[in-house]
């Protein structure tokens, strides 16, 4: 009967976690998070970037189809029923019609690292994940803006334009 106990401990001890072991795999899983939460987070900032594009889109083909209808760009995104829209960061879409009465107007155009103008009839922007923006491209503040730039021809962050 001895020899019987000898051998359920034996089978017992062997189904057991050592601590090594435990401390092994804690260290592997904290490895594989400490790779995927970064890569998941920039997966996600992308997605968001793409949506406030897309947006910037349909508010485009909105003001120019104002356009064509008036022979005027409108005056707010509100003329043309998008002034409600936020981006995928919950912050107003900024628009700006170069045809405006607004005074100072000239001051607030957008402009690339020449500091020229980097549309010809209106500016429309998100301000990015910041929710802060300056006129230039270059500031800091405006480096992550989602921009419709080149009157269409480019639409995506400020950092790659």
């Amino acid at each position: 009967m001895s020899s019987r106990r000898l051998h359920y401990k034996d089978r017992y001890r062997s189904r057991a976690f050592t601590l090594l072991e435990l401390m092994t795999t804690l260290t592997i899983c904290g490895l594989l998070a400490g790779v995927a939460v970064p890569a998941y987070r920039q997966f996600l900032g992308h997605q968001k970037e793409q949506a406030a594009a897309r947006d910037l889109m349909l508010i485009a083909m909105k003001i120019q189809s104002a356009y064509e209808k008036d022979f005027r760009y409108p005056a707010s995104l509100d003329d043309i029923g998008m002034a409600g829209m936020r981006d995928p960061w919950g912050n107003p879409y900024r628009y700006l019609s170069f045809d405006s009465d607004i005074p100072g107007i000239k001051g607030q155009i957008r402009k690339d690292h020449n500091l020229h103008p980097i549309n010809s009839s209106f500016d429309l922007y998100s301000m990015g994940p910041d929710g802060d923006s300056k006129s230039p491209l270059t500031a800091k503040a405006s480096r992550d803006d989602i921009l419709w730039a080149r009157d269409g021809a480019f639409i995506g962050p400020a950092s790659d334009f």
